[in-house]
């Protein structure tokens, strides 16, 4: 077993109303097959990029959805002492959900960052899924947080994971898009979320081929494009609704 990684974006589960439309839905979208996993205590399968899985899919629990919870994504990302994450987190301010341990996966604790915005952090029993470096088709290539105060967020999250600050560009009204890396690599962004946006959360984006065929496909499946596709350095995105209402992204890489 190597080191387990501190701040690697490991697994990435959707949480939905139907799990069987969204199976489809993503097949579509992402190239995604699924598989089933037996070490859930409710039913869950595995999202597959080919043969490696990259997260996972479930039910929205009925007394989460008569609460009002929407269906929605969320990321574990890793750390080699999750007792003590927890302590540090919940010392910065944030807020435990839910922490459970699975005997052949590892332990997990669902958090509430200080403004707000959901996130899991995971000591896995063996190595840390997910990679280093660039994405490849069908991996989450980006991950970016609005909230109310980005650089409170900041603050927060780079004393949790040792995530290093990159790039800030200028967004005028919106403050700075703040860009974060991890081990010199790039891998999101923290800015303040515009008014129009009713709590702080994280998005994912998707590396795909093309994004104007994903976004039309997205349409015709039900789904809906809030944003985009425009261009972005290096890209082009599109921030999209699934038909159950969870929100994502996709990417495509522009060769210079």
């Amino acid at each position: 077993m190597s080191e387990i990684p501190r701040g690697r974006f490991c697994w990435y589960e959707l949480t939905t109303t139907d799990p069987d439309a969204a199976q489809g839905f993503y097949n579509e979208i992402a190239g995604w097959g699924a598989a089933p996993f037996e070490g859930a205590g409710t039913p869950y399968k595995m999202w597959m990029n080919g043969d490696a899985p990259i997260g996972g899919f479930m039910q929205l629990p009925d007394e989460a959805a008569r609460a009002g919870a929407p269906s929605h994504w969320m990321a574990h990302v890793s750390t080699p002492a999750l007792d003590a994450t927890v302590s540090k987190a919940t010392a910065l301010g944030a807020e435990v959900i839910h922490r459970e341990a699975m005997e052949t996966v590892g332990e997990f604790a669902i958090l509430k960052d200080p403004q707000g915005a959901v996130f899991s952090a995971f000591q896995p029993a063996e190595d840390a899924p997910g990679h280093d470096g660039s994405a490849s088709p069908g991996e989450v290539s980006w991950h970016e947080l609005a909230t109310e105060d980005s650089e409170t967020a900041w603050d927060f999250y780079s004393d949790l994971f040792d995530w290093e600050r990159s790039d800030a560009m200028d967004m005028g009204e919106m403050g700075t898009y703040q860009i974060f890396a991890r081990d010199g690599h790039q891998i999101g962004a923290m800015f303040n979320r515009p008014p129009q946006m009713p709590m702080s959360a994280w998005l994912f984006y998707v590396l795909v081929p093309d994004v104007e065929a994903a976004v039309e496909k997205v349409k015709s499946l039900g789904g809906q494009v809030t944003n985009g596709p425009m261009d972005v350095p290096g890209g082009r995105v599109a921030q999209c609704m699934d038909p159950q209402g969870a929100a994502f992204a996709v990417h495509t890489i522009v060769p210079e």
